[in-house]
């Protein structure tokens, strides 16, 4: 039998125990002291800390998914975040024992020797938590603290470096790289991380070829194998990125030859293959190897970077048909991993942008990627504007294309047209039959190939029934306004009995772009068939007047684009090409004075010779613009803002008069103003006070006088023109009341003055908005809208969060203008809105109203039967918005809501939610 009592009395069970009772009792500062503090503090706590420390790292390595199209990150971080949210870090049962630990150590062992392994514990722990601010306090201070250790001092900085970096103080963590590299020149080992770090933050500032040296000298300093082979992952990407396509393939093959894990395996091997082809010029095998790598069970999961890979090969060699198809390939294969699909579908876009020139279909795979792409992608914002202005530029090509095909057939015989028309929707009906199959506009990269800027020579190119899209789209927008109207005469007054089922589509529903019926019936889609080729003859046009205003349609859409290219995208080339096609076709235009002036500012300093010309074209024909001025006087700009400003003021002055029934005075003050400032656009609004100034103490004919000066003064004036052509109809109709009263205006609400007499207020259901107003620039309902997607691109919808407002269909829209000042009186600006919508849309009885919140005025017009007519109102009052709202621009904006959605506005944060939710789901 085993003698168990004389194991116990074993001398290292004593010193154990001894050691034990001794760190139960309150410590001395003494020598022995110290050295069992020193003891039980570096193997009972340290060591143990670190090992959880380790242990918890290499799960955390395990679970980390790498992004392998971005430079990968030197440690496995979360990545910096614009607007970080400080909150507690979650609770983790091994970075909680550290913490215990390391505090333990500081209360319990304050005489060893560890107080600062301690404090790098705690910080280290908390680092790994997220709670960043806390932890880079605790770096901070045992840099302060032990800074006469020097390896423990850099230590120290480097992390606190990496937590403000996480906190994307970007600036302050730099500062704290200098100071942590100066140190560091005078040690010479334990540099590897220090070196990272440092390589870290000169990748966030796009120096890569910082971060290269850095790197290097990194992994020649790091002991650590699997920290070496990430490095070395990156140090490759670095050097690919920078064309260093040598050492890339270099580094990539030591990456494939090494213990890594698969994953990065599979990438420097899909990366070494691209880079030998590119390296060796090899036009054969370069596909062969990498298809080669579908074989392998292995790569099963990766076979859509494979594709994207072989895409990225042709694209390089400007094989660009071919890059397409593999790219495309990518897509159908990329069923887990999302990045990549969004990647891909980046690729298609940009060569359909740059390449092909296909700018509709361009917009389709930029709207995929915006989809999928996380928000912190680089240049993310950059996507989303290119999607954007892509459908601006596309609405205006269609309109391009529209209109030149109009002006060819309108040129026939008149026998001819409507066989040249049938002959053209024909396959667009068949082509549409089936709702699943391809579009060729979107499917054939080579169509179109021509520029925007195409000239009127190639009119087949742009053609707009040899277009699907632009016909799918015109149909789709026709539909979308008007429902499926019968073939019939007064075809636009008939009731909107379909407005409802559309909305549908409006609210983000179907595209509404197939001339099919659901059910297929041969005659409803003969009788659509017949519908639209009417429309399309009665669109024709025939007459002088009809084919000027095509003309102009095609000339704004050309200056816009422009103007777009010059001011949105910084492509001035592109804008100079589209500015010169516009002066070729069209060599007198009514943007001249504009065209002229911006070919000045594009080739200043680029070709000085034409810069001159054009400048001498702006003096000499246009010599009392503003942008003659400005030539002239840099600073025209300026002293014309601060005339605007007077201007406003004094109208609101007016206003304030006219309100208090000082009508000598208004009179007086708009003579002033329109003296001091003939030119103003506010000059309408001052003539129309003065107008019901004298209506209200004079007999109609002076009443009728001073309108008729306005319509001769002003005639292209927008809110007040068409306003006082209705105040003129109805005193004609009306002339013998008038000639009876002893004033021409008798006396209304002050609030709201008014021409025309006034009734008691009654609900009335809201009417459609006529397309063809007055005040619009442009046809708004004219402007093809393109299929938002095509079937080789659709995405699966993304997990929005949950939001208190809804896309539902409405019965009932508003336009509300929000002035972000509770302050202003907005007397002059309800008024200027009533001028607008009285003039522009007599017969609709729309009506303003006003909601005043905390910080916040809310003025809303009510209200539209559906979103597209609200949208037609905003596209045609936000261009008249300066004038009617005579308060800086900088604190009011508009846009359109749903009743539902407009009553949970309650204050300036339900506000600035509902116009994130706006844009994400309207715009």
């Amino acid at each position: 039998m085993k003698n168990y009592a004389n194991k116990a009395s074993h001398p290292l069970f004593i010193c154990f125990s001894l050691l034990f009772f001794y760190g139960c009792i309150t410590p001395k500062d003494t020598s022995f002291s110290r050295k069992m503090q020193n003891l039980t503090a570096r193997y009972n706590y340290i060591y143990n800390s670190n090992v959880l420390l380790t242990e918890y790292n290499q799960s955390l390595s395990e679970s980390y998914t790498d992004d392998y199209e971005r430079i990968l990150s030197v440690y496995q971080d979360p990545e910096p975040q614009v607007n970080l949210v400080l909150t507690p870090g979650a609770p983790n049962k091994q970075l909680d024992d550290v913490i215990m630990k390391g505090q333990a150590v500081i209360n319990d062992k304050s005489f060893s020797n560890y107080i600062d392994d301690a404090y790098m514990l705690l910080g280290k722990a908390n680092y790994l938590k997220g709670n960043f601010f806390i932890a880079s306090e605790y770096f901070d201070y045992v840099a302060k603290t032990y800074n006469s250790n020097l390896k423990v001092f850099i230590m120290a900085m480097n992390w606190k470096a990496r937590s403000q970096m996480e906190l994307n103080n970007m600036s302050f963590a730099d500062k704290v790289l200098d100071t942590m590299l100066r140190a560091a020149d005078q040690l010479k080992k334990d540099l590897a991380e220090p070196l990272a770090t440092t390589a870290q933050m000169r990748i966030y500032q796009k120096r890569n070829k910082e971060a290269i040296l850095l790197l290097e000298s990194a992994i020649a300093s790091s002991n650590e194998q699997q920290q070496r082979i990430r490095w070395r992952f990156i140090l490759a990407q670095l050097q690919e990125k920078e064309n260093n396509l040598q050492d890339a393939y270099a580094n990539f093959t030591k990456v494939e030859k090494s213990n890594a894990p698969f994953e990065m395996y599979f990438h420097a091997n899909l990366n070494r293959i691209k880079l030998k082809a590119l390296l060796g010029g090899e036009k054969l095998n370069k596909e062969q190897q990498l298809l080669a790598l579908l074989k392998d069970d292995k790569n099963s999961d990766y076979t859509d970077q494979i594709y994207y890979q072989v895409g990225e090969l042709f694209s390089a060699e400007g094989n660009f048909i071919k890059a397409s198809e593999n790219y495309n390939k990518s897509i159908q294969q990329s069923t887990r991993n999302q990045n990549q699909k969004a990647i891909s579908y980046l690729r298609i876009a940009d060569l359909n942008f740059k390449e092909f020139k296909n700018y509709i279909k361009a917009k389709l795979y930029y709207d995929s990627a915006v989809t999928i792409l996380p928000k912190n992608f680089p240049d993310y914002d950059n996507i989303v504007k290119k999607a954007v202005n892509l459908q601006y530029l596309t609405d205006r090509y269609t309109i391009i294309a529209r209109e030149d095909t109009a002006q060819f057939i309108a040129k026939l015989p008149a026998a001819e047209r409507e066989a040249k028309i049938k002959s053209y929707l024909a396959p667009k009906v068949s082509a549409n039959t089936a709702v699943t199959g391809g579009n060729r506009f979107v499917d054939d990269p080579d169509f179109p190939k021509q520029t925007l800027n195409t000239g009127a020579a190639n009119i087949g190119s742009t053609f707009y029934f040899n277009n699907n899209a632009a016909i799918s789209s015109g149909f789709g927008d026709f539909k979308k306004r008007w429902g499926n109207r019968q073939l019939e005469d007064n075809w636009r007054q008939s009731i909107r009995s379909s407005a409802q089922e559309n909305n549908q589509v409006l609210a983000g529903g179907k595209v509404a772009n197939e001339i099919n019926p659901a059910n297929g019936n041969a005659a409803q889609l003969a009788e659509q068939q017949t519908s639209l080729e009417k429309q399309y003859l009665e669109a024709l046009p025939t007459t002088p007047e009809q084919l000027a205003g095509s003309n102009q349609k095609i000339i704004d859409a050309y200056f816009e684009m422009a103007s777009f290219y010059q001011q949105e995208l910084n492509d001035k080339p592109e804008a100079n090409k589209i500015y010169l096609e516009l002066l070729k076709r069209y060599p007198e235009n009514n943007h001249l004075a504009a065209i002229y002036y911006s070919l000045y500012l594009n080739n200043q300093g680029i070709d000085q010779y034409k810069a001159d010309e054009y400048k001498q074209l702006v003096l000499t024909k246009f010599p009392e613009s503003n942008f003659a001025k400005t030539i002239l006087d840099p600073s025209y700009s300026a002293k014309q803002s601060e005339i605007d400003n007077i201007a406003n003021n004094n109208y609101n002055v007016a206003f304030d008069a006219y309100a208090k029934k000082d009508y000598p005075g208004v009179i007086k003050q708009a003579n002033d103003n329109i003296q001091a400032f003939p030119k103003n656009e506010l000059a309408p609004q001052y003539a129309y006070l003065k107008a019901i100034a004298v209506g209200r103490t004079a007999k109609v004919d002076a009443l009728i006088t001073e309108f008729n000066l306005i319509t001769t003064n002003y005639p292209e004036d927008k809110i007040i023109t068409p306003l006082v052509k209705e105040h003129l109809k109805y005193i004609e109709a009306n002339i013998e009341d008038f000639k009876l009263r002893t004033f021409a205006l008798v006396d209304f609400d002050n609030n709201e003055p008014r021409f025309v007499s006034q009734a008691s207020p009654i609900d009335v259901k809201p009417k459609p908005i006529p397309t063809d107003i007055n005040a619009a620039d442009k046809p708004i309902a004219e402007i093809a809208k393109v299929p938002e997607k095509a079937a080789d691109v659709k995405v699966a919808e993304p997990v929005k969060a949950n939001s208190i407002f809804s896309v539902a269909k409405s019965e009932e829209y508003y336009y509300v203008i929000d002035v972000a000042d509770a302050t202003l009186t907005l007397s002059s600006s309800r008024f200027g809105i009533g001028q607008f919508n009285r003039g522009n849309y007599p017969d609709n009885d729309l009506t303003h109203k006003l909601v005043e919140l905390d910080n916040d005025q809310l003025i809303y017009v009510v209200s539209f039967v559906d979103l597209e007519d609200a949208k037609i109102y905003e596209e045609s009052i936000k261009g008249q918005l300066k004038n009617i709202m005579k308060v800086p621009a900088s604190i009011y904006k508009g846009f359109i809501i749903s009743k539902e959605n407009f009553e949970k506005l309650t204050d300036r944060q339900r506000i600035n939610e509902y116009l994130d939710f706006y844009k994400e789901n309207y715009q």
